[in-house]
């Protein structure tokens, strides 16, 4: 059910819920957090989406702020109530807001919120390159960005390194979890040589390949790579350079990984790249600061290098 409630204020909004939870019964004493998601109008539909496919595993409620469209009356907002079958396993609140109320979202969303309950900010396209300055993301617990959705996500992704605070994440970095799952397990077979380098290959502007670089790099004490190849989408291969051999694991398809290495047979897995909706549950599993990704993008960032796929096959001749 969607009930449109326009030209409104929060207060009005807030109280239509009381009186939907009276009707309904107490649906909202079961939500473990307030999702709040910055939104552009061209990115709402998706959001929500993703939204409602993560409340299934984390029951919340969904409040979604977004510039009203052009031409909007100052200070108008108009706003969307979700519930039922049109929100998943959570309340779901649109707001539309005009000008000057843009300028002051945290009071806009305050009488929204559930009581005693964590707040959690999304931002699907980008976000700020300082969440914990932003109004909204000072009042968080944790801060999402999404830098592969940004115009230029390797600036963006070396700008949250510079401002990272306790409760700031990335997308970009729950969708390289499997892969650091699988790398894991690889290493942790014999021969247990060491590592000497490691290289991250695929999309050009996917900011998971700087953070996987980064991490290996990082935990592995070696030099790391990341070749961009325009084209190819996601992490398309990863190679780990040792004495005896290398191991290498291929995923061009974007679906399956080979992995090869000396003295094994080649092996095959399943490995589809992740939806948004499946990167969100996963960052929405933990509220408390993620400690390792604050080393990998504080630390192990500033040591990767970067060169293009057509530098390094010139440089391989």
């Amino acid at each position: 059910m969607i009930i449109d409630m326009p030209d409104t204020t929060t207060n009005a909004v807030s109280k239509r819920l009381d009186s939907l939870r009276d009707e309904g019964g107490a649906v909202a004493l079961g939500r473990v957090l307030t999702l709040v998601v910055v939104a552009l109008e061209a990115d709402i539909e998706s959001a929500v989406s993703a939204a409602n496919q993560a409340s299934h595993e984390h029951p919340c409620r969904v409040v979604v702020v977004a510039p009203a469209p052009a031409g909007a009356k100052a200070g108008r907002l108009d706003a969307e109530i979700r519930v039922g079958g049109d929100a998943g396993a959570s309340e779901v609140i649109v707001l539309r807001c005009a000008e000057p109320l843009e300028e002051h979202t945290d009071t806009l969303v305050m009488p929204l919120l559930l009581s005693d309950a964590p707040i959690v900010v999304w931002w699907p396209t980008g976000g700020p390159l300082d969440p914990t300055a932003d109004a909204l993301g000072a009042m968080a617990q944790r801060r999402i960005t999404d830098t592969t959705t940004a115009e230029d996500p390797v600036a963006m992704l070396a700008g949250l390194a510079t401002s990272f605070a306790e409760g700031d994440t990335d997308l970009a970095w729950a969708r390289v979890t499997l892969w650091r799952g699988l790398i894991a397990a690889a290493l942790d077979q014999p021969p247990y040589e060491p590592v000497q380098a490691v290289r991250v290959e695929g999309e050009a502007g996917h900011t998971s390949l700087d953070l996987l670089a980064a991490w290996l790099g990082l935990k592995l004490r070696c030099p790391a790579t990341v070749v961009r190849t325009p084209g190819s989408d996601a992490i398309t291969r990863v190679v780990l350079e040792r004495r005896g051999g290398d191991i290498v694991m291929d995923r061009p398809d974007g679906r399956v990984v080979t992995i090869t290495e000396p003295g094994k047979p080649e092996r095959h897995m399943a490995l589809p790249i992740r939806s948004l909706s499946e990167a969100l549950i996963e960052e929405l599993r933990r509220l408390d600061p993620d400690e390792i990704y604050g080393q990998v993008i504080g630390k192990g960032l500033a040591r990767v290098s970067t060169v293009s796929a057509g530098a390094e096959a010139e440089g391989a001749r």
